[in-house]
């Protein structure tokens, strides 16, 4: 087994591990949305829908985290071209854009804004 299989292997691996978190995390938010989950910050009543949309956002997040770490490791680790590491900033930059575009669903703020002392966004 050379570096570079070993490479694709745990590129592939993470890759699982990223669809896995999102697949599970849908599923595991389902239950506890219809226990009234309810996130810290919120005030007043939430939805069912509303703290669904939130679990769920949270698991694809962190989907999207790992699927980019598998991206930058197979990229990176075993063909730095040109092309592959052009294809790759064009990945991240729109998981990215997705990554913000949730954090702000869920939070009301976006990532570089602080919270206020009041615990409100």
């Amino acid at each position: 087994m050379d570096f570079q299989h070993i490479i694709e292997t745990v590129g592939s691996y993470m890759d699982a591990a990223g669809v896995a978190v999102m697949v599970v995390g849908a599923l595991i938010s389902i239950p506890l949305a219809l226990r009234g989950y309810k996130p810290r910050r919120a005030t007043g009543e939430v939805s069912v829908y509303r703290a669904y949309r939130q679990l769920l956002g949270r698991s694809i997040l962190l989907g999207l985290e790992l699927l980019v770490a598998a991206d930058i490791i197979r990229t990176v680790a075993v063909t730095p071209t040109f092309e592959s590491v052009g294809v790759l900033a064009i990945i991240v930059a729109i998981r990215t854009f997705l990554s913000f575009s949730l954090e702000l669903e869920i939070t009301g703020r976006w990532p570089w804004q602080k919270e206020s002392a009041a615990g409100k966004p």
